[in-house]
């Protein structure tokens, strides 16, 4: 439903995005994370047609962004991070202009503005000015603007931004309820979020892909990811060296008298024989299990991609209605 191949964006002598690849299937919810600057608004405004690539490709429901444009419009519901909006028209007024910005005429605008006034909970504020609105409502504005023509395809940016934690609740559940039925890609800075609704996580650092993977991988990556943390009183210059000699210790990273061990056994019991036999003062020792978070955070190091599970992308011109 959304595929990216090879997709480039320069702005004069920066590069926003390096020939990335990836793939959202039809009625698949997928998370797009990364750090600010990563290149995901960039993608974001490239597969809605606001941008153009510089290089590469990428099709939407079937259509190429850069050589039907007007097609992939009608395909797509998107919700920028910043709604821009007119603040003297008023909610009701201001979603049948959209209604029939998108097409929409006749009986059609009426029974669909109300539809999506109901299913994103703004029907009680129909008659206010945006301009006099709080920024969730606003964002549930967006939200209803992105569903009026009814799309195969959302593109979210940051939907829940602004909202309280009942609002955000019920913009999840919202979400969540179109698994199956619409292609989603949901771009969010609340990791708990992605875990809750998400089937596919893809995270961009530097302009490039580090993470593309199923829920079911991820999960699976996580379990497996689990560190020990070992904290030491004064430790000697040597415990790094020592530490990584533990007959089942993978991997050792060290921060001051902070230590993490990766392993796929249980070093616990040999940790603490070892800081008796060696005096070494220990004031923790603990397993730190994996999150989604310790997995954006080792993806979006500055090092190569760390997994892979992509297909591809494309461009556009013009402008999402």
């Amino acid at each position: 439903m959304i595929e990216v191949r090879d997709l480039w964006r320069h702005y004069g002598r920066t590069t926003a995005l390096k020939g990335i690849n990836f793939r959202v299937g039809q009625g698949t919810i997928a998370g797009f994370l990364g750090p600010n600057g990563a290149g995901k608004s960039t993608t974001m405004k490239i597969l809605t047609t606001f941008l153009p690539p510089s290089r590469g490709d990428a099709t939407v429901a079937g259509h190429d962004v850069a050589k039907e444009p007007r097609a992939v419009c009608a395909k797509v519901g998107y919700l920028p991070e910043s709604m821009p909006i007119y603040p003297e028209l008023r909610v009701n007024e201001y979603l049948r202009h959209r209604a029939v910005l998108k097409g929409l005429r006749g009986r059609e605008v009426k029974s669909r503005v109300e539809s999506v006034m109901d299913e994103c909970s703004i029907a009680d504020v129909e008659r206010k000015l945006l301009g006099a609105l709080s920024k969730g409502y606003r964002q549930r504005v967006g939200l209803a603007d992105a569903l009026l023509a009814d799309p195969e395809v959302l593109i979210l940016d940051e939907p829940t931004s602004g909202l309280d934690p009942r609002q955000v609740s019920e913009v999840r559940r919202l979400i969540d309820g179109f698994r199956g039925k619409r292609t989603v890609l949901l771009s969010s800075h609340i990791l708990g979020e992605v875990e809750q609704v998400c089937d596919r996580v893809i995270i961009v650092a530097d302009g490039e892909i580090r993470v593309d993977s199923t829920r079911a991988k991820w999960t699976e990556q996580l379990q497996g990811a689990s560190r020990l943390r070992v904290v030491l009183d004064n430790a000697p210059s040597d415990v790094h060296e020592v530490l990584s000699r533990l007959k089942g210790a993978d991997q050792v990273e060290c921060d001051g008298s902070t230590f993490w061990l990766r392993s796929d056994r249980d070093l616990r019991g040999a940790i603490y024989d070892l800081c008796v036999k060696k005096r070494w003062s220990l004031l923790e020792l603990a397993p730190e299990i994996a999150t989604l978070e310790s997995l954006f955070l080792e993806a979006t190091r500055d090092r190569e991609p760390v997994l892979e599970d992509a297909v591809e992308e494309q461009s556009a011109t013009g402008g999402a209605a």
